[in-house]
Protein backbone atom coordinates (compact mmCIF):
# COMPACT_ATOMS: atom_id res chain seq x y z
CA UNK A 1 0.00 0.00 0.00
CA UNK A 2 0.87 3.00 -0.71
CA UNK A 3 0.56 6.13 1.60
CA UNK A 4 0.99 9.96 0.43
CA UNK A 5 1.80 12.00 2.97
CA UNK A 6 0.35 15.98 2.42
CA UNK A 7 3.25 17.96 4.26
CA UNK A 8 1.65 21.00 5.71
CA UNK A 9 4.54 22.31 7.96
CA UNK A 10 8.23 21.78 8.33
CA UNK A 11 9.87 20.95 11.51
CA UNK A 12 12.19 23.64 13.44
CA UNK A 13 15.62 23.84 11.76
CA UNK A 14 16.85 23.47 15.12
CA UNK A 15 15.26 20.22 15.84
CA UNK A 16 15.62 18.88 12.10
CA UNK A 17 18.80 17.08 12.54
CA UNK A 18 18.24 15.07 15.76
CA UNK A 19 14.13 14.14 14.65
CA UNK A 20 14.22 14.83 11.14
CA UNK A 21 11.31 16.86 9.21
CA UNK A 22 7.15 15.75 9.90
CA UNK A 23 6.77 13.12 7.38
CA UNK A 24 9.89 11.19 8.64
CA UNK A 25 8.61 11.03 12.07
CA UNK A 26 5.20 9.48 10.39
CA UNK A 27 7.53 7.15 8.25
CA UNK A 28 9.03 6.02 11.44
CA UNK A 29 6.02 6.03 13.19
CA UNK A 30 4.29 3.21 10.97
CA UNK A 31 7.78 1.68 10.16
CA UNK A 32 7.77 -1.73 9.81
CA UNK A 33 4.09 -2.47 8.12
CA UNK A 34 5.18 -3.04 4.58
CA UNK A 35 3.84 0.31 3.21
CA UNK A 36 5.42 2.59 0.79
CA UNK A 37 5.71 6.59 1.36
CA UNK A 38 5.91 9.71 -1.14
CA UNK A 39 5.65 12.82 0.56
CA UNK A 40 4.39 15.90 -1.54
CA UNK A 41 5.38 19.22 0.64
CA UNK A 42 2.17 21.05 0.27
CA UNK A 43 3.15 23.57 2.36
CA UNK A 44 5.97 24.75 -0.35
CA UNK A 45 2.77 24.31 -3.32
CA UNK A 46 3.51 20.74 -4.43
CA UNK A 47 0.33 18.25 -4.35
CA UNK A 48 -0.20 15.38 -6.43
CA UNK A 49 -2.09 15.97 -9.38
CA UNK A 50 -5.12 14.00 -7.61
CA UNK A 51 -6.01 11.12 -5.19
CA UNK A 52 -5.29 8.26 -7.27
CA UNK A 53 -1.32 9.26 -7.01
CA UNK A 54 -1.80 7.47 -3.38
CA UNK A 55 -3.45 3.98 -2.13
CA UNK A 56 -4.01 6.41 1.47
CA UNK A 57 -3.54 9.45 2.48
CA UNK A 58 -2.13 11.44 5.86
CA UNK A 59 -2.39 15.32 6.52
CA UNK A 60 0.27 16.21 8.71
CA UNK A 61 0.70 19.15 11.49
CA UNK A 62 1.51 22.73 10.67
CA UNK A 63 2.15 26.07 12.35
CA UNK A 64 -0.37 27.87 9.90
CA UNK A 65 -4.41 27.87 10.67
CA UNK A 66 -6.58 26.33 7.97
CA UNK A 67 -8.63 29.63 8.01
CA UNK A 68 -5.44 31.75 7.00
CA UNK A 69 -4.97 32.59 3.19
CA UNK A 70 -2.19 30.74 1.86
CA UNK A 71 -2.48 29.57 -1.87
CA UNK A 72 -1.84 25.79 -0.72
CA UNK A 73 -5.03 25.51 1.29
CA UNK A 74 -7.95 25.78 -1.48
CA UNK A 75 -6.15 23.15 -4.09
CA UNK A 76 -5.50 20.88 -0.39
CA UNK A 77 -9.63 21.28 0.51
CA UNK A 78 -10.34 20.10 -2.94
CA UNK A 79 -7.78 17.21 -2.79
CA UNK A 80 -9.33 16.23 0.57
CA UNK A 81 -13.06 16.23 -1.21
CA UNK A 82 -11.51 13.97 -3.69
CA UNK A 83 -10.01 11.92 -1.49
CA UNK A 84 -13.89 11.37 0.58
CA UNK A 85 -15.32 11.30 -2.88
CA UNK A 86 -13.54 8.27 -3.77
CA UNK A 87 -13.35 7.06 -0.20
CA UNK A 88 -9.56 6.10 0.29
CA UNK A 89 -7.95 6.06 3.59
CA UNK A 90 -7.52 9.38 5.09
CA UNK A 91 -5.58 10.34 8.31
CA UNK A 92 -5.15 13.76 9.58
CA UNK A 93 -3.11 15.06 13.17
CA UNK A 94 -3.64 18.48 14.35
CA UNK A 95 -4.04 20.98 11.29
CA UNK A 96 -4.78 17.79 9.34
CA UNK A 97 -7.58 17.11 11.66
CA UNK A 98 -8.58 20.52 11.29
CA UNK A 99 -8.03 20.98 7.53
CA UNK A 100 -10.50 18.17 6.43
CA UNK A 101 -13.35 19.31 9.10
CA UNK A 102 -12.83 22.83 7.25
CA UNK A 103 -13.28 21.40 4.20
CA UNK A 104 -16.30 19.03 4.74
CA UNK A 105 -17.63 22.00 5.98
CA UNK A 106 -17.20 22.25 9.53
CA UNK A 107 -15.22 25.78 11.03
CA UNK A 108 -11.94 25.84 13.25
CA UNK A 109 -11.17 29.34 14.87
CA UNK A 110 -8.74 30.10 17.83
CA UNK A 111 -10.25 28.59 21.01
CA UNK A 112 -10.44 31.57 23.03
CA UNK A 113 -9.43 29.05 26.15
CA UNK A 114 -5.89 29.47 25.08
CA UNK A 115 -3.39 26.61 24.37
CA UNK A 116 -2.76 22.87 24.79
CA UNK A 117 0.59 21.84 25.47
CA UNK A 118 2.83 18.63 26.01
CA UNK A 119 1.02 15.53 27.17
CA UNK A 120 -2.83 15.46 27.52
CA UNK A 121 -4.75 12.84 28.67
CA UNK A 122 -8.41 12.18 25.91
CA UNK A 123 -11.68 9.56 26.66
CA UNK A 124 -11.93 7.34 23.81
CA UNK A 125 -14.67 4.95 23.52
CA UNK A 126 -14.70 5.26 27.44
CA UNK A 127 -10.44 4.46 27.69
CA UNK A 128 -7.75 7.51 28.96
CA UNK A 129 -5.02 7.77 26.35
CA UNK A 130 -2.59 9.86 26.82
CA UNK A 131 -0.69 12.79 23.83
CA UNK A 132 1.05 15.30 23.36
CA UNK A 133 -0.43 18.22 22.38
CA UNK A 134 0.45 21.17 20.39
CA UNK A 135 -2.24 24.09 19.63
CA UNK A 136 -4.51 26.70 20.21
CA UNK A 137 -6.59 26.16 16.88
CA UNK A 138 -9.80 23.76 17.12
CA UNK A 139 -12.47 22.46 15.30
CA UNK A 140 -15.77 24.47 17.08
CA UNK A 141 -18.45 23.74 14.39
CA UNK A 142 -18.33 19.56 12.72
CA UNK A 143 -19.55 18.72 9.13
CA UNK A 144 -22.58 17.19 9.21
CA UNK A 145 -20.96 13.48 8.30
CA UNK A 146 -18.11 14.03 11.63
CA UNK A 147 -18.40 11.71 14.36
CA UNK A 148 -16.57 12.03 17.76
CA UNK A 149 -14.41 9.59 19.03
CA UNK A 150 -12.99 11.15 21.48
CA UNK A 151 -12.30 13.98 23.48
CA UNK A 152 -11.66 16.18 26.73
CA UNK A 153 -13.19 19.26 28.49
CA UNK A 154 -10.99 21.53 26.96
CA UNK A 155 -10.82 20.12 23.28
CA UNK A 156 -14.30 18.14 22.71
CA UNK A 157 -13.87 17.55 19.34
CA UNK A 158 -10.10 15.83 19.38
CA UNK A 159 -10.64 12.71 17.08
CA UNK A 160 -13.21 12.41 14.75
CA UNK A 161 -14.23 10.15 11.77
CA UNK A 162 -15.97 10.45 8.87
CA UNK A 163 -17.21 7.10 7.44
CA UNK A 164 -14.87 3.93 7.81
CA UNK A 165 -12.61 5.60 6.18
CA UNK A 166 -11.58 9.15 7.25
CA UNK A 167 -9.85 9.30 10.27
CA UNK A 168 -8.64 12.47 12.30
CA UNK A 169 -6.44 13.43 16.00
CA UNK A 170 -6.10 16.78 17.25
CA UNK A 171 -2.77 15.55 19.18
CA UNK A 172 0.36 14.46 17.88
CA UNK A 173 0.79 10.68 18.27
CA UNK A 174 4.26 11.11 16.25
CA UNK A 175 5.93 13.66 18.53
CA UNK A 176 8.23 11.96 21.35
CA UNK A 177 8.15 13.66 24.61
CA UNK A 178 11.62 14.73 23.35
CA UNK A 179 10.85 16.67 20.42
CA UNK A 180 8.00 18.62 22.19
CA UNK A 181 10.52 19.70 25.04
CA UNK A 182 12.14 20.94 21.60
CA UNK A 183 9.36 22.55 20.62
CA UNK A 184 8.99 24.03 23.72
CA UNK A 185 12.26 26.13 23.55
CA UNK A 186 12.21 27.01 19.76
CA UNK A 187 9.28 27.47 18.85
CA UNK A 188 7.23 28.17 22.03
CA UNK A 189 8.65 30.76 23.75
CA UNK A 190 7.18 34.39 23.12
CA UNK A 191 4.18 32.60 21.85
CA UNK A 192 2.90 30.20 24.41
CA UNK A 193 2.76 31.48 27.82
CA UNK A 194 5.45 30.81 29.54
CA UNK A 195 3.70 29.27 32.73
CA UNK A 196 1.77 26.60 30.75
CA UNK A 197 5.18 25.90 28.95
CA UNK A 198 6.45 25.31 32.07
CA UNK A 199 3.83 23.29 33.64
CA UNK A 200 4.00 21.21 29.95
CA UNK A 201 8.13 20.73 30.59
CA UNK A 202 7.46 19.65 33.86
CA UNK A 203 5.25 16.78 32.86
CA UNK A 204 7.52 15.26 29.89
CA UNK A 205 8.51 12.48 31.92
CA UNK A 206 4.73 11.21 31.67
CA UNK A 207 4.39 8.02 29.24
CA UNK A 208 2.63 8.81 26.03
CA UNK A 209 0.16 5.86 23.96
CA UNK A 210 2.43 6.79 20.72
CA UNK A 211 2.83 3.28 19.89
CA UNK A 212 -0.92 2.10 20.33
CA UNK A 213 -1.85 4.76 17.93
CA UNK A 214 0.54 3.75 15.75
CA UNK A 215 -1.14 0.39 15.49
CA UNK A 216 -4.38 1.77 15.40
CA UNK A 217 -3.77 3.67 12.29
CA UNK A 218 -1.89 0.84 10.33
CA UNK A 219 -5.02 -1.53 10.94
CA UNK A 220 -6.90 1.80 9.77
CA UNK A 221 -5.04 1.62 6.82
CA UNK A 222 -5.54 -1.96 6.00
CA UNK A 223 -8.85 -2.51 7.17
CA UNK A 224 -11.29 -3.72 4.32
CA UNK A 225 -13.78 -1.68 3.01
CA UNK A 226 -16.56 -2.48 0.72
Amino acid sequence: MKIGILQTGHSPEDLFGSFGDYDAMFRDMLDGNGFEFQTWAVVDGILPEGPEAADAWLITGSKHGAYEGHAWIPPLEDLIRAIHARKQPLAGICFGHQIIAQALGGKVEKYEGGWAVGPVTYQVDGKDLTLNAWHQDQVVKLPEEARVLGGNDFCRNGILAYGDHIISWQPHPEFPNAFVGGLIEKRGRGVVPDDLLDRAAAELDAPVDNQEIATFLAEFYRKERT
